[in-house]
């Protein structure tokens, strides 16, 4: 890549049409040809600026951002995700302004995320956050002027790792699609996994679980997996029906229900085929209360496997005892080229989102995110249902004047359910107990479908509670028996 001291391009490019403020929150706010084009330009600057002496490695700079600041908003501990955006951000020539711990920050003070954002967005051009609350970078992008990347949020997503983790498959696999990867360890509280299976997912990869006890995907993945993502699971025995001890292969076609078998994919051979990468995750001690126990290691006794002959050792680092030193030297490693590759990957997206990269490419990555399909329903702040989830950022007390209580309403055949839009974490109507409130008639019913149905100003008429004694509580009425099936 051309080093570029000439600036006219990028000026004219942003002062003839601003672009409206683009954000990376989860892996699933890029399209897969987005994801394509980060990794093109992250290849091109490998192909220019890397280390001659080790191929994967950035070894030399550019001018291209010599006018842009990358601010890093870390609230938790990190090595390689914030040295590498910074890396990145000085390999592109600009210069970085961090705020890495926060106690010697004014979030000691108690000073909010809202507020700290609108702040940092006037000091740089792009800024990157870590917080240990599920769903706080998307809270910060609602208040950010600036484009906002997540660098992780509590165990919701870890996007940038994700990219970097696909990157490196792509340059060992020229495809995604039927790859087989294991993943193994804490895939309940790893942010990193809940981004990678998703993206394995969508480009249609094979993704074969090994959770240490009790640390199996979340609920709310495996729905979205399923769902969503249109994954079937497959047993890993033949013999053995709904066996947990299962495979997510994607279907073929987007519009095949997960439940239904594809007549083009073989099952069985799938089952068979060998291990094409291991991606190792530690026990995420930060997350749980519990004592790690049982905790699955890799090690050469492990590899020795058959079907891991040729799979390459994947691992988002740091590692505990999780993953054996004495694998450093084995030809499978490569987690510290996996490390390596955070560096180009994130040049890449910077200077995409900057609008600074000027390639063919760029048409590409100017048509937006994709947004989910599912209409947004945002309660009055302190009024009616909650999210579920405890770590959410929407229970922060010093977030909550700033954070409505927001869900997708995910709607399908069988039911209506609601998935808070910070953490994406589905909240559950287990016993059916629900109410939809309107303040204009100030009654109640157990219509939670009425949310879909209602349109305009008429949505903001409506008010969620969790039974109807809550609903009675702030002063509804039950609507009249004849009127239940009618829409609000």
């Amino acid at each position: 890549m051309p080093d570029r001291s000439d600036w006219a391009y990028s000026t004219a490019l942003m002062s003839k049409t601003q672009p409206l403020t683009r954000h990376l929150i989860s892996i699933n706010d890029l399209t897969n040809a987005e994801i394509e084009t980060i990794f093109e330009v992250a290849n091109g600057f490998l192909k220019e600026l890397a280390d001659p002496k080790i191929h994967y490695r950035i070894g030399r700079s550019t001018s291209l951002a010599a006018r842009s600041i990358l601010a890093s908003l870390f609230y938790e501990p990190s090595t390689r995700t914030r040295l590498s955006f910074e890396s990145a951000m000085l390999r592109l020539g600009g210069a970085n302004i961090t705020s890495a711990d926060p106690a010697v920050s004014s979030a000691a003070k108690g000073e909010s995320l809202a507020d700290t954002i609108r702040v940092i967005s006037n000091y740089a051009d792009i800024v990157v956050i870590r917080h240990p609350r599920d769903g706080a970078a998307r809270l910060a992008a609602e208040y950010s002027q600036i484009p906002v990347i997540n660098g992780g949020d509590g165990s919701h997503e870890h996007p940038t790792q994700t990219l970097c983790d696909l990157f490196t498959l792509r340059s060992k696999k020229k495809s995604f699609k039927n790859m087989k990867i294991a993943i193994s360890g804490d895939l309940k509280g790893s942010r990193t996994i809940h981004s990678f299976v998703y993206a394995l997912a969508r480009f249609g990869a094979t993704i074969d679980p090994l959770p240490a006890p009790g640390m199996e995907l979340p609920a709310h993945v495996d729905r979205r997996l399923r769902e969503e993502f249109h994954c079937r699971m497959v047993s890993k025995d033949p013999g053995q029906v709904g066996s947990i001890d299962a495979l997510y292969v994607t279907a073929d076609q987007p519009h095949q229900l997960s439940l239904i078998p594809d007549p083009e994919i073989d099952y069985g051979l799938l089952v068979q085929k060998k291990i094409d990468a291991v991606y190792v995750t530690r026990f995420q001690k930060e997350r749980w209360s519990e004592k790690e126990r049982d905790y699955p290691k890799v090690d050469a006794k492990f590899l020795n496997e058959a079907k891991y002959s040729d799979a390459s050792v994947m691992h988002p680092l740091p590692r505990v005892n999780e993953l054996d030193a004495s694998l450093d030297s084995d030809r499978r490693a490569i987690y510290f080229q996996q490390a390596a590759y955070g560096v180009p990957v994130r040049m890449a997206l910077i200077s995409l989102l900057l609008h600074l990269h000027k390639s063919k490419s760029l048409h590409q990555f100017n048509g937006g995110f994709a947004g989910p399909d599912y209409p947004i329903y945002a309660q009055p702040i302190g009024t009616g249902l909650q999210c579920d989830n405890a770590n959410c950022i929407t229970g922060d007390p010093s977030e909550r004047q700033y954070a409505a209580n927001k869900f997708y309403v995910v709607e399908d055949p069988q039911r209506c359910q609601l998935r808070c839009v910070y953490c994406e974490k589905d909240v559950e109507d287990k016993t059916g107990e629900f109410v939809v409130a309107d303040t204009a008639r100030k009654t109640f019913a157990p219509d939670l479908a009425a949310l879909t149905r209602a349109a305009g100003d008429k949505l903001k008429h409506l008010v969620i509670y969790r039974s109807a004694s809550d609903a009675l509580a702030a002063g509804f009425a039950p609507r009249e028996s004849g009127r239940k099936a009618r829409a609000v």
